[in-house]
């Protein structure tokens, strides 16, 4: 119980009031119900890990075990889109042609190609489709183009360590295949989300780019639910907030990371879960906690 016992102990000094003032008089500190939050996950049984950075001031406003490494489902996506859209920038042949669609199979559940008539789309048009509803179908064609090596090296480039895409998308793993699809630290992920904010992935062109695809992202169900956007159309500010987000859900996993601007702040973030995905209570509970940190990142921006 390391974990619980840490985040008890960040949450009693969020919690401390301040000397010779009735507690009631003093203003909860930033974050105490996300810690909170988090820390009943972790007495439950369930890993969790949270990391969110001041874009302004670099300061990092939580940190709960935010450098262990957890499985994060389809986030690891977001290392691939960067990898194409970098290609793209270069002009490399491999980041331009029409794609055709193969055989349907071992793509899993999610995306949208798999029921579209379109035979072949144009490889900027798959990574749209990776960023708006990560389409595991355009991400295995898109990946068998450029090469999880490929992805990899990137990845280091970008000085992760700990976050990786390690596979294609399947529906069965099996003992020769990747345990998961990615697994990353929220650490690393909420450093990543913050360069591509300030534009400092590869270029400014590069990283525009796949803020535009990650900007189409339909899931706004776990850390974004809590910012009353429009799932389907926010791309420009809306109420003065504006959202890039990837979003990671398998069985036992809920994982989100992106980046949060309001009227007077931004933020970047990253929250990661690992549970038994035993009951319905148990996973609403997980999805609850993590509208619960999105509450106070909107409070904290605005």
């Amino acid at each position: 119980m390391a974990q619980v016992a840490r985040i008890r102990e960040r949450t009693d000094r969020l919690r401390a009031a301040t000397p010779g003032r009735h507690a009631s008089d003093v203003r909860m500190p930033k974050f105490a119900a996300s810690f909170r939050a988090l820390g009943r996950l972790a007495y439950e049984g369930a890993q969790v890990s949270a990391n969110v950075l001041d874009l302004s001031s670099g300061a990092t406003l939580v940190a709960i075990d935010d450098r262990i490494v957890l499985p994060t489902a389809s986030i690891g996506k977001v290392l691939l889109l960067i990898e194409v859209s970098a290609r793209l920038t270069a002009r490399d042949d491999s980041g331009y042609g029409i794609l055709d669609k193969p055989p349907l199979g071992l793509v899993g559940q999610a995306g949208v190609w798999q029921h579209m008539q379109a035979p072949a789309l144009p490889v900027a048009d798959l990574a749209m489709l990776v960023g708006s509803s990560s389409d595991n179908l355009a991400m295995n064609l898109l990946l068998n183009r450029v090469g999880l090596d490929a992805v990899r090296a990137r990845t280091e480039s970008l000085g992760l360590t700990r976050t990786a895409l390690l596979d294609f998308a399947r529906d069965t793993r099996g003992p020769d295949d990747a345990p998961q699809l990615s697994v990353g630290s929220t650490a690393e992920l909420a450093k990543l989300f913050g360069m591509l904010a300030r534009e400092e992935v590869v270029d400014a062109v590069t990283s525009q780019r796949v803020m535009g695809w990650l900007s189409l992202n339909s899931d706004l169900s776990l850390v974004a639910s809590a910012f009353g956007l429009d799932p389907l159309s926010h791309r420009s500010p809306d109420h003065a907030t504006l959202l890039i987000n990837k979003t990671g859900t398998d069985v036992g996993v809920r994982s989100e990371a992106g980046a949060l601007r309001g009227r007077r702040a931004a933020v970047s973030y990253a929250v990661s879960v690992h549970f038994t995905d035993d009951s319905l209570a148990r996973r609403l509970s997980v999805v609850d906690t993590m509208r619960t940190v999105g509450q106070e990142l909107l409070d904290y921006v605005h």
